[in-house]
């Protein structure tokens, strides 16, 4: 073979010894400049029977998009395929390679970089303009991976977490994780407890078994999948949900006793702005240098501004320092002092004793929540980067394709996408 078909194949990174270069050249095509290398591609024996007596009978050339470095300067293969005849079996057949697949005019090279850049967080239209593509070959691969996530009802992790996010049509969709390693053990379209229901009662009774604890929010229906599904799972409350319940009954006390002062007065100002002091913990706040705020005409420390301004009601009193108190027991893992915490007989806001008593309810799952190392921290972080497929796509019409994005995006798919 001669010296250039080598130097063409070295570049283009083509081992196909069935394929030979005869020459290339640049030309204008739709007003973009195209590196064009001429081929051809040579059948040496009947894929029928095998038999090396052809008869050549013409050429069908095709003109395959390979993959650049430069993504200004396309690159196109004008393959001329070898369309031949038998003469022993008496059976028509055309040369085909590895390089493209039949009936297609995109190379696999160009379909494998394709796929490499959907596990990042890209737009498709930015992968098709980088490949020299249209936008419906990206979605053709996006689509044929959907295959590649099978569901197995053979094992399930001995810890999950559960959760839901805003997906397609702004529908909530339920997504399980392994409490562990933080790997996705199943999404699916919808949340509704008789879909659920019928997901894990598809698992061997080995498999449920072998779940020692599952985290959830407050979701009442969770904790009853929980009971009818995994017969020795502790049902673990996520601890970021109970202090964020409490937070936002504070912060409503709070607004319903500043709105008793007047506009004008010095209590309406020192719970009104700065509101944010009141959610911190009170070890973090500034104690000794004190500053001028010109809402209140004072020059006070944080510390000073939450104590008078708590102290304006005994019910907000009592309930930021429940609240205080709540977050050190559930940061310790006190749950005797959080267990006589939920049972406060205090006066305090009835937003907060309706999420006291919603504690009560669900006392063991709260405990279990303070004493247990596992949350829904690596579930949320996860959702996020849900979110954020989702903005970069500017949102997802078909449910299995967010799926198949989301698997794909996963860094356990990503490190073995070229294996």
């Amino acid at each position: 073979m001669s010296s250039l078909n080598h130097c063409i194949k070295f570049e283009l990174d083509i081992k196909d010894e069935n394929i030979v270069f005869k020459d290339y050249f640049y030309k204008m095509v739709q007003m973009k400049k195209h590196k064009i290398y001429e081929a051809e591609l040579i059948q040496p024996a009947c894929p029928y029977c095998g038999s090396l007596a052809l008869l050549h009978n013409g050429h069908l050339v095709t003109n395959i998009r390979y993959l650049t470095a430069n993504a200004s300067l396309p690159v196109i293969i004008r393959l001329a395929k070898q369309r031949v005849k038998c003469r022993d079996c008496e059976r028509w057949s055309m040369a085909q390679s590895e390089l493209v697949n039949k009936y297609c005019s995109i190379s696999n090279a160009s379909k494998l970089k394709v796929l490499s850049a959907l596990t990042e967080d890209r737009s498709m239209t930015s992968i098709a303009r980088e490949n020299n593509v249209s936008i419906n070959p990206v979605q053709r691969v996006l689509g044929n991976c959907s295959h590649r996530f099978i569901d197995s009802y053979e094992y399930l992790p001995a810890h999950l977490a559960f959760d839901e996010f805003k997906g397609v049509d702004r529908q909530l969709h339920f997504i399980c994780l392994d409490g562990d390693n933080h790997q996705v053990v199943q999404i699916l379209r919808t949340r509704y407890k008789k879909t659920l229901l019928k997901y894990f009662g598809r698992f061997s009774p080995q498999a449920r078994a072998n779940v020692k604890t599952v985290t959830m929010d407050l979701n009442f229906y969770y904790q009853d999948i929980v009971i009818a599904c995994f017969p020795n799972a502790q049902i673990v409350i996520d601890r970021f949900h109970m202090i964020q319940m409490l937070t936002r009954s504070f912060n409503s006390l709070r607004v319903q006793v500043m709105k008793t002062f007047d506009k004008r007065s010095r209590q309406y100002q020192l719970l009104k702005s700065p509101w944010k002091l009141y959610l911190k913990k009170f070890d973090e706040l500034e104690k000794v240098h004190p500053r001028y705020n010109w809402h209140y005409k004072d020059c006070l420390t944080q510390a000073q501004v939450v104590t008078e301004g708590i102290n304006t009601s005994t019910a907000l009193e009592n309930s930021y320092n429940l609240m205080q108190s709540f977050i050190q027991a559930v940061e310790t893992g006190n749950t005797h002092e959080l267990k006589s915490l939920i049972n406060c007989q205090d006066q305090i806001g009835t937003l907060m004793h309706k999420t006291l008593l919603t504690f009560k309810h669900n006392l063991t799952a709260v405990l279990n929540g303070a004493a247990l190392p596992y949350s829904n921290g690596c579930l949320e972080g996860f959702n996020r980067k849900i979110k954020q497929i989702e903005r970069t796509a500017f949102g997802y019409s078909n449910f299995t394709n967010l799926l198949t994005r989301i698997r794909l995006e996963e860094n356990l798919y990503k490190e073995n996408i070229l294996t």
